[in-house]
C-alpha cells in the first residue's frame, strides 16, 4: 500500500537512515563458489535475478514512502544500471565494522537495513540476498549515492572494493542511489539480458506499487518503456482480463491496514472457465500460495454460499458450492505487506505467517458481504456462474473417475492405443504424443521399447480454453492422455504419480501440426500446469529436409542448416525432400532424426512468466478474434516455418 508523505517528512527521515541500522548477519564466503545457492541458478533465470535484487532495494524505499521513481537501463555491453530517488544508502561509518555502511552492505552477506525493523516497516528484500551477492557475481560494480547534499562514489570487482568511498561533489534536488554492474561471464552461462523478461517483472512491480514510476531503457535497440499505474492492482486485474468477456466491469476492491499487515485485494470475474489467482507478499510472488491465499479462498466460498442461501438462489436441498465452483472465471490479485514475512515451501514462495489467514479472511468477508448487498445484479451473476460450474462438476465426476490412475494390477485400464515402455521408474521413462496413426506406427516400430512409450492422437483435441471440465473429460484423446500420464487432472493433479518424466509432443512441421501443438500446450497449462513447472514437457524437433547425394543421406532441421549443408557438399545431383509429415519417414529414419537420445534435439517447454503465458493462451485460443488478428500481424515477421 503506497503512502503519501510530504517532502519535509522525507527530509526528516533521511537523517534517521544511517550506519547504525546496517546490521551484519554473516560474511560473503562461498557466493562465487556456489552461486546457485544464492540466486537459484547461473542460467538466464539467475542472470535476471541480479537485476531484481537491486530493484527490490529501490522498491523497499518506495514501500517506505521515500521513492517514487526507479530507472533501469540495459547498456550496449549488457551491463545494467538501476537508479532511484530514495534516501540513498548510508555512507557513514558502521559502528561495528569500522568501514562505510555502504561497503558493508555491498560486501557482507545479509547485511542491510531490513533486519532490525527500524529502517523499513515492510520489505521484500528479506526474501533475497541483496546487493552483496550481485556484487560478488559481477566482474565490476559501481555505486553512486546522493545523500545530505553530497555525492559519493565507489568501485568494486567480484565483490572486492577496488577504490575507497569518495566524496565527488554536491547535488540539488532529491537524494538517491545509482548502481551499475556487469555480470561475470565466468559465472553465468549467458550474460545477454532479455528485454521482455525484465519488462514483464518491472510492469508487475509497478502494478503492485501504485504511483511509483518504473522505466526500462534498452540502449542496444533504443527501446524504452515507462510503467506507472495510479490504480495499482485494480489496473492489474483489468490488464489480465483485457482480452476476456467480463462479468463485473468494475473490479471488487478491498484495501486496508490491520495489525501488522497491509492488505490489497482486487477481484474481477470473466466468462471463462479457468481460475487466475495471483498472490504476493511484500511484492514477492507466492506461487505456492500460503496463509493469505487460504484466508481469501475460505472467505470467498463462505460469503458466496451465504448470499446464495439468503436470497434463495441455492435451494435448501442443494449442496453448497465448492471453492472450485465459486472461483471459476475469477481473476484476483492478493497483495499483502507484512513486517516480518515467513516464507516456506520447496522454493520458499509460500507465505507461512499464521496471523495473515484470519486478517485476509476478515477483510474479504466484511468487504464482500457489503459489496453483494449493494450490487445485487452483479452478485446474482457471480452466484449463478458458480451454480453452473457446480452442475458441470457433477457431470464431470463420472468422467474424472474413469481417468484416475489405476495400480499396477489394473494395467489393462491404460489406453488401448498406448504402446507403453517396459521400464517402470518414471524418472527414466518418456512418452511421445504423436500426431496420427501413421506416424504413431512408425514411432512404435522405431522407438526403444525399454523407456519410450508412444501415444498416437487422432486429429485435434478439444480447445480447453472454450470448454468446462465436463466437456474436456468427455474428449477421448484427453482422457487417454490423463490415464496414460497417471497424474489426475485439475484439483486432483498429483505430480508424484506421473508415470513419465518426459512428455514429448511430436507433430508435423505444418500448420495443422502447430495447431495441435498449441492445443496440447493450452491443455497442459490450464489443467496440468505442474508438468510445465517441473520441466516434464518437451517438443520434438523432426527434420524439415532430407538431403541425399549418392548413397550419402543428411538431414537439416532449418532453412539455415539446409543452406549450410548444400554449400558444404556442392549442389549438383542432390535429391532434396521437404518433410511435411512425420508419416513420410520410416521407423529407422524417425529414430535416427527425432527419437534417439544420442542425436535428437528436443525443446524443453518453460514458463518464465505465468502472466505472459496466461495472456498469450487467451489471445491465441480464446473467443475474441481481434486480439488474435493483432498478434498475428505483429509477429508475422518472426515466423520460421511458413506452410503455404
Amino acid at each position: 500500500m503506497q503512502k503519501n508523505i510530504d517532502m519535509e517528512t522525507i527530509k526528516d527521515s533521511v537523517s534517521d537512515y544511517n550506519a547504525g541500522q546496517i546490521e551484519v548477519l554473516e560474511g560473503l564466503e562461498a557466493v562465487r563458489k556456489r552461486p546457485g545457492m544464492y540466486i537459484g541458478s547461473t542460467s538466464s533465470r539467475g542472470l535476471h535475478h541480479l537485476v531484481y535484487e537491486i530493484v527490490d532495494n529501490s522498491i523497499d524505499e518506495a514501500m517506505a514512502g521515500f521513492c517514487d521513481n526507479i530507472q533501469v537501463t540495459i547498456h550496449e555491453n549488457n551491463s545494467i544500471t538501476v537508479k532511484d530517488n530514495g534516501r540513498g544508502i548510508p555512507v557513514d561509518m558502521h559502528p561495528k565494522m569500522k568501514k562505510p555502511a555502504i561497503e558493508v552492505a555491498l560486501t557482507v552477506l545479509h547485511a542491510g537495513g531490513k533486519f532490525n525493523g527500524d529502517a523499513y516497516k515492510v520489505s521484500g528484500g528479506l526474501h533475497g540476498v541483496g546487493m552483496s551477492v550481485v556484487n560478488a557475481l559481477s566482474i565490476w560494480l559501481n555505486v553512486e549515492v546522493k545523500k545530505d547534499g553530497k555525492r559519493y562514489y565507489q568501485e568494486y570487482s567480484k565483490g572486492v572494493p577496488t577504490s575507497k568511498l569518495q566524496e565527488i561533489g554536491t547535488y540539488k534536488g532529491r537524494s538517491g542511489t545509482k548502481i551499475s554492474f556487469q555480470p561475470d561471464p565466468e559465472i553465468f552461462e549467458d550474460i545477454i539480458y532479455d528485454y521482455e523478461i525484465l519488462s514483464n517483472r518491472l510492469n508487475e512491480l509497478s502494478f503492485l506499487n501504485k504511483n511509483v514510476t518504473i522505466s526500462l531503457k534498452d540502449e542496444r535497440t533504443d527501446t524504452e518503456e515507462v510503467f506507472t499505474h495510479s490504480e495499482g492492482i485494480i489496473d492489474f486485474v483489468k490488464f489480465l482480463n483485457k482480452n476476456k468477456d467480463i462479468v463485473n466491469i468494475k473490479p471488487i476492491v478491498f484495501e486496508t491496514e490491520r495489525d501488522t499487515a497491509q492488505v490489497e485485494i482486487a477481484i474481477q470475474y470473466n466468462e471463462g472457465y479457468t481460475e487466475n489467482l495471483l498472490s504476493y507478499a511484500n511484492n514477492i510472488k507466492t506461487s505456492e500460495g500460503g496463509t493469505h491465499e487460504a484466508g481469501f479462498k475460505a472467505a470467498l466460498t463462505r460469503i458466496i454460499n451465504d448470499y446464495a442461501r439468503k436470497n434463495n438462489i441455492l435451494k435448501a436441498n442443494e449442496n453448497n458450492l465448492s471453492g472450485e465452483d465459486v472461483r471459476e472465471g475469477i481473476t484476483a490479485i492478493i497483495s499483502v505487506k507484512v513486517k516480518e514475512p515467513q516464507f516456506e515451501g520447496q522454493t520458499k514462495t509460500k507465505l507461512g505467517n499464521s496471523e495473515i489467514r484470519s486478517i485476509v479472511d476478515n477483510v474479504v468477508g466484511e468487504g464482500l458481504t457489503t459489496f453483494f448487498e449493494e450490487n445485487p445484479s452483479i452478485s446474482k451473476k457471480i452466484v449463478e456462474k458458480g451454480l453452473q460450474a457446480a452442475r458441470a462438476r457433477l457431470a464431470a465426476r463420472k468422467a474424472r473417475d474413469l481417468t484416475r490412475r489405476k495400480n499396477a494390477l489394473e494395467s489393462t485400464a491404460l489406453p488401448g492405443k498406448l504402446a507403453d515402455c517396459s521400464w517402470k521408474d518414471p524418472r527414466y521413462c518418456e512418452v511421445y504424443l504423436v500426431e496420427g496413426d501413421s506416424a504413431g506406427g512408425s514411432a512404435k516400430q522405431g522407438r526403444d521399447q525399454k523407456f519410450q512409450a508412444i501415444l498416437p492422437l487422432r486429429g485435434k483435441i478439444l480447445n480447453v480454453e472454450k470448454a468446462r471440465l465436463d466437456k474436456i473429460l468427455a474428449n477421448n484423446e484427453i482422457r487417454a492422455m490423463i490415464t496414460a500420464f497417471g497424474t489426475g487432472i485439475s484439483e486432483d493433479f498429483d505430480i508424484e504419480k506421473a508415470r513419465y518424466h518426459k512428455i514429448v509432443i511430436m507433430t508435423d512441421a505444418d500448420v495443422d501440426g502447430a495447431h495441435i501443438r498449441i492445443l496440447l500446450l493450452t491443455f497442459f497449462y490450464r489443467y496440468m500446469k505442474p508438468l510445465i513447472e517441473n520441466n516434464y514437457v518437451y517438443i520434438a524437433q523432426p527434420p524439415l529436409f532430407k538431403i541425399k547425394k549418392g548413397k550419402d543421406i543428411q538431414y537439416a532441421y532449418s532453412d539455415e542448416e539446409l543452406n549450410q549443408t548444400l554449400t558444404r557438399i556442392g549442389r549438383d545431383r542432390v535429391e532434396l525432400q521437404r518433410y511435411k509429415g512425420l508419416g513420410e519417414m520410416n521407423a529407422e529414419q524417425l529414430w535416427e532424426t527425432t527419437m534417439d537420445p544420442e542425436t535428437r534435439t528436443i525443446l524443453q517447454v518453460k514458463m518464465e512468466d505465468a502472466i505472459k503465458a496466461d495472456n498469450l493462451f487467451t489471445i491465441l485460443m480464446g473467443d475474441k478474434v481481434e486480439p488474435r488478428k493483432e498478434f498475428i500481424q505483429k509477429h508475422a515477421k518472426d515466423v520460421r516455418n511458413l506452410d503455404i
